[in-house]
Formats: structure tokens, C-alpha cells, sequence
């Protein structure tokens, strides 16, 4: 496009060539006050009143020799053996002794491993 066809009015890209109203700003022009899509629409009629609510369909009665299901009746539990706290506690200490022992271990271990591969590095 050269500045020819630059001139005021003309649309590029537009099939004519000019904007519809001949001028263009006519798309950011304010729509006059009889525009249809600025008048307010007409207030719709009121719903209809809502029906009452009848309630639930009626249930069909059960046959004359139902009874409702009888459960057994269960024992009742048992008492639970007393806990030996002095006894739970020796078996937390000793394994709290050799999980500690085991990280022990696995520490020095790697630490040896740590100091043969920066031997073989120096």
C-alpha cells in the first residue's frame, strides 16, 4: 500500500473501500438514541404461580406376614490382657540400641568409603 492510497475515508481491507457510513470514524461514533439495541426491552410477564406441593406418593403396605429381620445377638468382647509397661519399655530401649548401632555402622562405612575415593582422587 502506498500513501496514495492513504486517503481520508478509505478502509483497507474493506470490499469498497470506504466505511459504511462514508467516514472512518463512523465505527466510534456514539449510536444515536433510537438505536434498538439502546431502547430498554419490555418487562416480561410475572412467572405463574407455583402448584402446591401434594407430598409424596403414597407406599404400598407390606404383605400381612413380613416381620423385620432378627440379627443374633453377639458375645460380648472380651477383656484385653494387661500391658507390662516396664517390659514395653526394655523392648524400646533395646531397639532404639540397635537401630542406633546399625546407623553406626552404616556411618562408618561410608565415612571409610569417603576417605578411599579422595585418596584415589589425590
Amino acid at each position: 500500500m502506498t500513501n496514495a492510497d492513504r486517503t481520508p475515508g478509505r478502509v483497507p481491507g474493506h470490499p469498497a473501500g470506504q466505511s459504511p457510513a462514508g467516514d472512518a470514524d463512523a465505527p466510534w461514533r456514539r449510536p444515536s438514541a433510537d438505536t434498538p439495541s439502546l431502547v430498554p426491552p419490555a418487562k416480561p410477564a410475572p412467572p405463574p404461580a407455583p402448584e402446591a406441593y401434594p407430598g409424596p406418593p403414597r407406599a404400598a403396605p407390606p404383605p400381612s406376614n413380613w416381620r423385620p429381620p432378627v440379627v443374633a445377638p453377639t458375645v460380648p468382647p472380651r477383656d484385653m490382657p494387661t500391658q507390662d509397661h516396664d517390659r514395653m519399655d526394655a523392648e524400646e530401649r533395646a531397639s532404639r540400641t540397635l537401630t542406633q548401632g546399625i546407623g553406626l555402622v552404616a556411618g562408618a562405612i561410608i565415612l571409610i568409603l569417603f576417605f578411599v575415593l579422595c585418596a584415589r582422587i589425590v
